[in-house]
């Protein structure tokens, strides 16, 4: 393993080569996440001036402590490292490098995150299939010391699309009453637009009064500004790059998806409706226009970022998973993420102390927006 001295086109062309290149390893979202406090570390594993066999955007947090922990941090690898999984001679290396590198860095932890398909389908279902890697791995996991997180920063499960067929046989794949209402919205007068960066703050305030509605946490608008500034590229330039869209009645805006693309692949990070104009289920042809402009920009797949940690109708997920599922796409079941704690008294600390001063940033993040809405 050693640190990674290149651009960042460099760096965005290394890892889309390898498997499991995902957004949240580019150079740009650590870029982001420097703005807010994490010191970016890229590392690679591979002989000097060959190919790289692994990588990873790894984040440093220098927490704010005193006493003998003032030095101290976390790192976290969001959706990383990047390998050939079912190499397992390589895992292990680079497993037991990066619990070297946690302790050589002072951290009191490393979190990772990988994408290791654990199986694909709800569980019990008759499309369930499971996955022999994904079980090795966890395995492993747990034998070296490795502990499945409390604090699970990405969805673990999420809805795939694959986009390499064509229209006609992405629109007979979805349910039959998702592909109605597709039509049906079309039908109502709803349009999909592009957005401009004049738009920006109008989807902020969208996604506000979303998060107020249905009950989650959103971060203040800067934050939103910051990642649209940053994926500003647009298509042709080899970079990642996003592209929010707004859904209108009669030139209203009335919903709006912000989509994230890299090396073949699609991601709807943040979507974001009024409750204006909903029974021309505006939501549906927006997610319909989503797939066509992915697909035309060359990518295979659509991931729609999040489906339940247990499928059950109980959970807070279900409705939106039952939308999701029905655009056609398919349960993707990961490891999730995972933490070793090279500090182990210093890391129950802080897992015992995370819920207590989450709870308390959550309650403050919801009053915030609420008043910011006024």
């Amino acid at each position: 393993m050693q640190p990674f001295h290149g651009s960042s086109q460099e760096w965005n062309r290394l890892i889309a080569g390898l498997p499991g290149s995902h957004l949240l390893q580019t150079w740009e979202w650590a870029q982001v996440k420097a703005i807010y406090g994490w010191q970016s570390l890229p590392l690679v594993w591979g002989a000097a001036g060959e190919k790289p066999l692994a990588a990873a955007m790894a984040l440093k947090r220098v927490l704010p402590a005193g006493g003998f922990a003032r030095r101290m941090g976390i790192l976290y690898l969001p959706k990383g490292p990047l390998l050939d999984w079912s190499d397992a001679a390589l895992r292990r290396e680079v497993l037991e490098d990066l619990q070297d590198f946690a302790r050589k860095e002072g951290a009191i932890f490393v979190k990772i995150d990988p994408d290791v398909v654990l199986g694909t389908g709800v569980p019990g279902s008759a499309q369930a299939v499971e996955d022999a890697t994904g079980a090795a791995v966890r395995k492993e996991l747990e034998a070296g010391g490795w502990r499945f997180s409390p604090d699970q920063v990405q969805f673990r499960n999420t809805v795939l699309i694959d986009l390499r067929p064509s229209e006609e046989e992405l629109l007979a794949r979805m349910k039959q009453k998702t592909r109605y209402n597709v039509r049906l919205a079309a039908k109502k007068g709803v349009t999909v637009r592009a957005a401009t960066a004049q738009d920006l703050p109008l989807l902020y305030r969208m996604y506000a009064e979303t998060s107020v509605r249905d009950g989650f946490l959103i971060r203040e608008e800067g934050y939103y500004q910051t990642v649209w500034s940053t994926f500003g590229s647009g298509p042709g330039t080899g970079a990642p790059f996003s592209e929010p869209l707004i859904a209108e009645v009669e030139g209203r805006p009335v919903a709006a998806v912000s989509l994230f693309y890299f090396s073949g692949h699609a991601y709807y990070l943040f979507g974001m409706s009024r409750d204006e104009q909903r029974e021309k289920m505006p939501n549906y042809l927006l997610q319909w226009e989503a797939m066509r402009r992915a697909k035309s920009l060359g990518c295979t797949s659509y991931n729609l970022w999040g489906a339940p940690d247990e499928f059950v109708e109980g959970d807070g997920l279900w409705s939106v998973f039952r939308f999701k599922e029905g655009l056609g796409g398919y349960v993707s079941r990961t490891v999730g993420a995972w933490d070793y704690p090279a500090s182990p008294l210093l890391y129950k600390l802080y897992t015992q102390t995370l819920p207590r001063l989450l709870a308390v940033m959550r309650s403050r993040g919801r009053a915030r927006t609420r008043q910011g809405l006024g």
